[in-house]
C-alpha cells in the first residue's frame, strides 16, 4: 500500500482492530504496537485473542505510554504500523499524570506526546494504521476525571485525523471514509496546538465553544 496515515474510529466492538489488521496484511513487514496492560483477568484474555489473531511473522511493540521513544528503534524494515490503540494510550498517559499534573497541564502534555508521535511517522517512511475509540458520542461523564478523558481523547483524535490521508468510522463492522466522503479536516482549530499552557483556555471556532464548556 502507499505510504500513508490512516486512522480508525469507532466504538466498542465496532470492527476497527479487525478492519486494521485486514488493511495491514497487505504488507509483509508488520509491526503491532499495543498499548495495551493486562491489568486484570479479563483485559489479559482480550490481549491474548487479539495476540492470537495476528499472524505470527508480524513483529510485537508493547509499549503503554513513551510510544514515540520506544518505536524509533523498532521501525527499521516496518512496511506498516499498525498502533492498536491511541484509546489506552491516552488513558494510561492520564492517570499517570494526574497525581501530578492539574487536568489541563495533562491535556497538553498528551497532546504534545500525541504530536510527537505523528511527526514521527513523517519521518518513517511506513504506512501508520492507528485504532482508536470515538468516546464523545455518548452521555457526558460523570466524574471530572471521565470527561478530562473524553476531552483529552477527542482531542487526540482530530489531531491524528488532522494529519491523515484516510479517517475511517467504523459501525457494525462497516468502514465509512470519513475522507472520501469530503469531510472537513479540523486543521484551523486551536485544540489540535501540542504545546498549550497548563492553565489556557482554547480558541475555538464559536459554533464549537459551546461543546468546548
Amino acid at each position: 500500500m502507499p505510504n500513508q496515515l490512516i486512522l480508525i474510529l469507532g466504538g466498542a466492538r465496532s470492527g476497527k482492530s479487525a478492519f486494521a489488521e485486514r488493511l495491514a496484511r497487505a504488507a509483509q513487514n508488520v509491526l503491532f504496537v499495543a498499548t495495551a496492560e493486562p491489568l486484570d483477568d479479563d483485559m489479559a484474555r482480550r490481549i491474548a485473542a487479539h495476540r492470537n489473531s495476528r499472524p505470527s511473522h508480524w513483529r510485537t511493540l508493547e509499549e503503554s505510554l513513551n510510544l514515540a521513544a520506544a518505536l524509533r528503534p523498532a521501525l527499521a524494515d516496518a512496511d506498516v504500523v499498525l498502533l492498536d490503540c491511541l484509546t489506552l494510550w491516552v488513558s494510561n498517559m492520564l492517570l499517570k499524570a494526574e497525581s501530578a499534573l492539574d487536568a489541563g497541564g495533562a491535556e497538553a502534555s498528551i497532546l504534545a506526546s500525541a504530536s510527537e508521535l505523528i511527526d514521527l511517522y513523517e519521518t518513517s517512511g511506513a504506512t501508520w494504521i492507528l485504532v482508536s475509540n470515538e468516546v464523545g458520542l455518548g452521555v457526558v461523564p460523570s466524574t471530572p476525571l471521565g470527561r478530562a478523558y473524553r476531552d483529552a481523547l477527542g482531542r487526540v483524535n482530530a489531531l491524528a485525523a488532522a494529519r491523515a490521508d484516510k479517517v475511517y468510522l467504523m459501525t457494525a463492522g462497516l468502514a465509512l471514509d470519513l475522507t472520501a466522503l469530503g469531510a472537513r479536516r479540523p486543521t484551523d482549530f486551536a485544540v489540535l496546538t501540542p504545546d498549550l499552557p497548563t492553565n489556557s483556555a482554547l480558541d475555538l471556532p464559536p459554533d464549537l465553544e459551546a461543546e468546548r464548556e
